[in-house]
């Protein structure tokens, strides 16, 4: 059997053209793919399953890690909100076979990292809360001043010494690219926030023990990061370990 570990890869559906098609499709921006390919990886596409709602474990114990893409907010009313007027249109079976994954990942304690959103998704689906617009709080555009790109979007992130993530990016002061509009409220109980941008804002968190870590910025955007490749070393070793 390969050593090589197994990343699941969460996957929006989202409108798509290609060839003479245009309609519906499992998509994941190629560059995080490419991040874990890599170091290594093999990777397999998750779909938003609505079967997975109720069984994650069928996906999950065939895989050695899993990986949470950004996009789309995740809806107000799983923290108990009402959504912003700010607010992206849900997608409301990702959000549910996400939170799902999430919190049967933690319980397994597989290895699992979550950008952007998916930072996002970790806190919602272990009881936490979300920022719904911080420029209409923050008065200012720093983490999304260009839409659909990252250039411009630049901003430094001070990571807590000896934490996962410091050690994830191998440097306490690391500088970012970011694309959001949402962040952390409420961090939920048992998480960790490791790391801020300079106004106040959550930009990392992480579990006590073992590999669980969100990052609200975009490493897959950043050739140099070694974010997603912590993820696969995590996969890896727990491959090692239960093989």
């Amino acid at each position: 059997m390969t050593s090589a570990p197994v990343i699941g890869v969460c996957a929006p559906l989202e409108r798509a053209r290609w060839a003479v098609w245009d309609m519906p499709a499992a998509v994941v921006a190629a560059n995080y793919l490419e991040a874990a390919w890599a170091d290594g990886a093999r990777t397999v596409v998750i779909p938003p399953d609505p079967a997975l709602v109720d069984d994650p474990g069928s996906v999950l114990a065939r895989i050695d890690g899993l990986l949470l893409l950004g996009g789309a907010d995740i809806a107000a009313d799983r923290y108990g909100q009402v959504p912003h007027p700010d607010s992206e249109t849900p997608q409301h079976v990702r959000d549910a076979v996400e939170i799902a994954l999430v919190q049967a990942a933690h319980t397994m304690d597989l290895p699992t990292l979550g950008i952007c959103r998916g930072l996002q998704v970790i806190n919602v689906a272990l009881g936490g809360t979300l920022r719904q617009h911080l420029p209409g709080e923050l008065d200012t555009d720093m983490h999304r001043r260009e839409i659909g790109r990252f250039d411009g979007n630049e901003h430094d992130v001070r990571l807590a010494p000896g934490s996962l993530a410091a050690t994830a990016t191998g440097a306490e002061l690391h500088r970012v690219v970011s694309h959001h509009h949402q962040a952390v409220g409420t961090l939920a109980v048992g998480l960790v926030a490791s790391g801020f941008s300079e106004d106040g804002v959550v930009e990392a968190l992480e579990g006590p023990h073992g590999y669980l870590l969100g990052v609200q910025w975009h490493p897959e955007a950043d050739p140099a990061s070694t974010v997603i490749k912590s993820l696969v070393d995590a996969a890896r070793l727990r491959r090692s370990r239960v093989s």
